[in-house]
C-alpha cells in the first residue's frame, strides 16, 4: 500500500517484483513500508562505507530506531564470498527479518546472495560454493527474508533474478540464480544520488546503456517488438539524461529520469533476451578491480566494433537500429556532430565510443590496469561466461576473445 504522496507500483507488471516508490524522501518511504508493507521488527542494514559518515545514514538510522538489529559497513566491488559469508552469519545469528541496502551496485549483488545463501543454509565457502549455478544445484530452498534497496547508483542489480559474488580463491565470478531471488521493494529518491561520486553515477548509467545497446543487438528468438520499444525507450531516457547530468550534477529530473531507464533497460532481460559479449567480458574483468559498469565503458564500443566485422549482414542490420535510436534525438545528434559523427557514415561502435569519450570514461584496458599480461586469463574465464555463446557473433573459442581484448587494450 502506497503512502500520502508516494507512487508505488511494479517495475514489470502484470506481476513480478519489485515495487517502484518514488515521490517521496527515501526514509519516509522505508519507514512507511517497514512498518506497514513488511511488518518487521529486526531489520539488518547494509551501507555503503561513504553513506554511512552522512547525514542521510543518521536519519535512516533515526527513523527506524531499535528496530535496527545489525549494521554492515560497505561490501567490497564485485561482492567477495567473504564478504558474503562475514553477513550471513551474522544476520542468521541476529535473526533479521529485513534487509536493507542503502548504497550502490554491490550491496544490492550481496543482498540477493546473502538471503540466498541464508535460505540454503550455506555459511562456508564450501556450501557456497555448492549453490553457485555453475554447481547446478538442485533442491534448493527459495529466499524467504525481504530486501529492500535504496539505490545510489544505476547498476540495475535491483531488478534481476540472479546476483553476482567472487571467489578470490580463483578471482572468478559466479552467478547465483534461483527464481525466489531479487528484491522486493525498490525506493527511487534522486536527491540521495546526488552525493554519489560522479564517475560511479555516470559509469552505472553506461551499464544500463550497455544492457539497451546488447539487447538491441541481440539476434536471439527471445526478442519481440515489445523488447525492443523497452530497449529503445531505456536509451531515450538514459543517454540524454547523462549528458545533462554530467553538465549539472544538481538536475534531479535528469536524475530520476536515469533510474527509470534503468528499469526500462532490464525489462528484456525479464524476457529472456540474453546479453553478449561486453557483458560477458565485463562480469571477468570485474575481479580484477575494474569498477562496475567501467567494465561497459570500456568494452562495449570494442565488442560492438568486432561483432560489426566479423558479422553477416544480420548482425550489421541490429547495430543500425542502435544508430538509428541515437541519431533520432537532438541532444545526442549535436554531441555526435560535434565529435566530428554524421548518419550514415559511422557504426554503433564510433557512436557509443563518442559517447563514452562525452562523458570523460575511460576506454581502455590500460585506462583501468588491466595489462597485456591479464588477457589470456580474462580470456580463458569469459569462455565460461554464461553470455559468451550468445553474442551476436557467438565467442566460441579463446582466441575470439583474445582478438577484442586486444582492441581494447589501448597503446
Amino acid at each position: 500500500m502506497a503512502a500520502q504522496g508516494e507512487t508505488y507500483r511494479l517495475a514489470f507488471p502484470p506481476n513480478q517484483k519489485p515495487y517502484i516508490s518514488t515521490g517521496l524522501p527515501f526514509h519516509k518511504s522505508l519507514v512507511h513500508h517497514v512498518t506497514n508493507t513488511f511488518h518487521a521488527s529486526k531489520v539488518y542494514v547494509i551501507v555503503s562505507a561513504s553513506i554511512s559518515k552522512t547525514s542521510n545514514f543518521s536519519r535512516l538510522q533515526s527513523e527506524l530506531g531499535n528496530k535496527i538489529v545489525g549494521v554492515r559497513y560497505g561490501i567490497k566491488q564485485h561482492v567477495p564470498w567473504t564478504d558474503v559469508l562475514e553477513v550471513v552469519n551474522d544476520i542468521n545469528q541476529k535473526e533479521a527479518d529485513l534487509i536493507v541496502t542503502l548504497g550502490a551496485g554491490s550491496l544490492t549483488d550481496g543482498a540477493k546472495v546473502i538471503a540466498f545463501a541464508l535460505a540454503n543454509q550455506a555459511f562456508t565457502l564450501e556450501n557456497l560454493a555448492k549453490i553457485a549455478a555453475d554447481a547446478k544445484p538442485i533442491d534448493l530452498q527459495p529466499c524467504s527474508i525481504p530486501i529492500i534497496n535504496i539505490p545510489t547508483s544505476l547498476s540495475g542489480g535491483e531488478y534481476t533474478a540472479s546476483g553476482g559474488a567472487t571467489d578470490m580463491r580463483t578471482h572468478r565470478k559466479h552467478s547465483f540464480a534461483h527464481p525466489s531471488i531479487g528484491t522486493n521493494l525498490v525506493i527511487l529518491d534522486p536527491t540521495l544520488s546526488i552525493s554519489t561520486p560522479e564517475r560511479v553515477w555516470i559509469s552505472s548509467g553506461m551499464r544500463a546503456v550497455d544492457h539497451c545497446v546488447e539487447g538491441l543487438c541481440s539476434n536471439s528468438p527471445k526478442v519481440t517488438d515489445s523488447t525492443d520499444a523497452t530497449y529503445t525507450k531505456g536509451l531515450r531516457l538514459l543517454v540524454p539524461s547523462l549528458l545533462r547530468t554530467k553538465k549539472d550534477k544538481e538536475n534531479q529530473e535528469a536524475r530520476l529520469d536515469e533510474m527509470l531507464g534503468v528499469i526500462e533497460s532490464m525489462k528484456g532481460s525479464k524476457a529472456g533476451v540474453p546479453m553478449g559479449g561486453s557483458h560477458a567480458i565485463g562480469h571477468q574483468l570485474g575481479p580484477l578491480r575494474v569498477g562496475h559498469g567501467e567494465t561497459s565503458c570500456v568494452m562495449l564500443p570494442h565488442v560492438l566494433r568486432w561483432n560489426h566485422l566479423n558479422g553477416d549482414e544480420t548482425v550489421k542490420s541490429l547495430q543500425r537500429k542502435v544508430c538509428g535510436v541515437f541519431w533520432g534525438q537532438e541532444d545526442i545528434e549535436r554531441m555526435l556532430k560535434s565529435r566530428g559523427l554524421e548518419p550514415g557514415t559511422v557504426d554503433a561502435s564510433d557512436i557509443v565510443g563518442a559517447l563514452v569519450s562525452e562523458l570523460g570514461m575511460p576506454r581502455t584496458l590500460k585506462e583501468v590496469n588491466v595489462s597485456e599480461d591479464r588477457l589470456d586469463a580474462l580470456a580463458a574465464n569469459t569462455m565460461k561466461d554464461r553470455w559468451s555463446p550468445t553474442n551476436p557473433v557467438p565467442l566460441k573459442d579463446k582466441s575470439m576473445v583474445l582478438e577484442i581484448l586486444r582492441m581494447a587494450l589501448g597503446t
